[in-house]
């Protein structure tokens, strides 16, 4: 089944299954996302309800949600959303969501209840999991009552459709350590027509909760050689070795808090256009890459969002990656490195060797690679000169510099709309992706400067939008 268009705004999206199997001991992980009602609309801000993700157990509550304020589109009695992890020799993830009395565009689809539930625990190194409990109750359309059943169609006059308790599940790993990733949206309308003040391909996301677990691997029998008994007594560490800083290797280093080295290549910008939201995830729990952390942060934004060169430099190693799909990396002036993965598509501007200016579009958000099933977001991460000779090219926090950057103005339209003229290229243009994804109704993938009015319908330019050197981070980053 296709997964849905927009899976939620998480505050940490660490569901990606495991893309191999180690040769080295792991730990267990797990993670739990839940919201109670999410509104997408393709290059606007949409809107979200209560949201809770964990790590770090949450519980929200909210009296109701009504989008946009007048609720001509969406309103609701009472939610509730809680997200709770616990990881020890083994792990265990529940999410749920609760919402009361809905109804969207003035009544024409009302439910009494919508709930979603997930489940996932770890037994060995075994995974498994349930989205038991999930539920529609009391659901019509005009008036008139419809079933309820798992990935049930309903349609929806001739403007959209919805899909009832919609959900997927994925079991996955080696024999060595498994993996499972269940979740459910009780209710997911799609537009595939304007209606009530929202364009073609825009979604409403009811009832949504997910849940992802993987196993630990346990650390490796080592034989004894043959012939000889093995001393109970554990042999005393080497010494750290002094000069060369030491590796970040997974096992050997723990992750680089605090260090966030001033970047003095010119002035930086936010690497998403308009609508985006992200959280300190850097360090989290990660099964599939080196030292099982997360090496940035994770930037939420609308499918097809412009992505954009943070600083003056060089694109390189644009290409595809089962981890990170449809990748790429950007070095600036002073040599410092910057990461881009997950992309739903690339400009053309996106090509090894290109030099692009900051606030240069080089592609779009998406969730390709191991990000399949997540909500729509960019992967970044920011690696200082001072610590490429490190362990996995010394990542290090990207919050303060993020932070920073999204403290300035947007930059001009011209800069984002303006990149198809005069620049030559062989990847493909985005409209044909988008369009494979989702019904656009708004872009013509045979026609590029569809794009550009689009975003120019929702996004005008002011005389003030302009890039602005970036502010210095908390501890001297700039």
């Amino acid at each position: 089944m296709r997964l849905p268009l927009a899976l939620g705004l998480v505050c940490l999206p660490l569901l990606a299954g495991s893309a191999g199997a180690s040769p080295h001991a792991s730990q267990a992980g797990a993670t739990a996302t839940a919201f109670g009602v999410k509104v997408v609309v393709l290059a606007q801000t949409g809107a979200i309800s209560t949201s809770v993700s964990a790590p770090r157990d949450a519980v929200g509550f909210a009296s109701g949600f009504a989008y946009p304020s007048d609720g001509s589109i969406v309103t609701t009695g009472s939610l509730t959303a809680s997200a709770a992890t616990d990881v020890g020799t083994n792990a265990s993830s529940t999410a749920s969501s609760d919402v009361s009395s809905l109804s969207l565009f003035g009544g024409e689809v009302t439910a009494t209840a919508v709930s979603g539930r997930a489940k996932g625990a770890t037994k060995g190194q075994g995974a498994n999991g349930s989205l038991a409990g999930a539920a529609v109750t009391g659901l019509t359309v005009a008036g008139v009552s419809q079933p309820v059943t798992p990935n049930g169609r309903i349609a929806l006059g001739d403007w959209g459709y919805a899909i009832t308790l919609e959900q997927a599940e994925v079991r996955g790993g080696s024999a060595k350590t498994q993996t499972y990733r269940g979740y459910v949206a009780a209710l997911d309308v799609h537009l595939t027509a304007e209606h009530g003040g929202l364009p073609a391909g825009s979604e409403i996301l009811v009832g949504y909760a997910e849940a992802w677990v993987q196993a630990g691997v346990p650390i490796p029998a080592i034989p004894a050689a043959p012939g000889k008994t093995t001393s109970k007594k554990q042999p005393k560490p080497p010494e750290p070795k002094s000069g060369k800083p030491q590796s970040l290797a997974p096992t050997l280093r723990p992750i680089p808090i605090g260090l966030q080295p001033k970047l003095t290549a010119g002035g930086y910008v936010f690497p998403v256009f308009g609508p985006s939201s992200f959280t300190d995830t850097f360090g989290a729990f990660r099964g599939d890459v080196p030292g099982n952390w997360h090496h940035g942060d994770d930037i939420f934004a609308s499918l097809g969002a412009p992505i954009l060169a943070v600083a003056d430099g060089i694109v390189f190693s644009v290409g595809w990656n089962d981890v990170g799909g449809n990748r790429l990396w950007l070095r600036d002036g002073q040599g410092n490195e910057f990461y881009y993965a997950h992309l739903s598509a690339y400009s053309p501007a996106a090509r090894n060797g290109v030099r692009v200016k900051a606030g240069q579009v080089i592609g779009f958000v998406g969730n390709t690679g191991d990000a399949e099933g997540t909500p729509y977001h960019l992967h970044f991460e920011v690696h200082p000169v001072a610590y490429l000779a490190l362990g996995y090219d010394g990542a290090v926090d990207p919050t303060p510099y993020l932070i920073a950057w999204k403290h300035q103005k947007d930059i001009g339209l011209a800069q984002v709309a303006g990149y198809l003229p005069g620049i030559v290229g062989t990847a493909p243009k985005p409209g044909a992706i988008l369009l494979e994804a989702s019904d656009i109704s708004e872009a013509n993938g045979l026609d590029p400067a569809s794009l550009r009015r689009a975003l120019v319908a929702h996004v005008p330019e002011g005389d003030g939008a302009r890039i602005l050197a970036a502010a210095t981070p908390p501890g001297g980053g700039g």
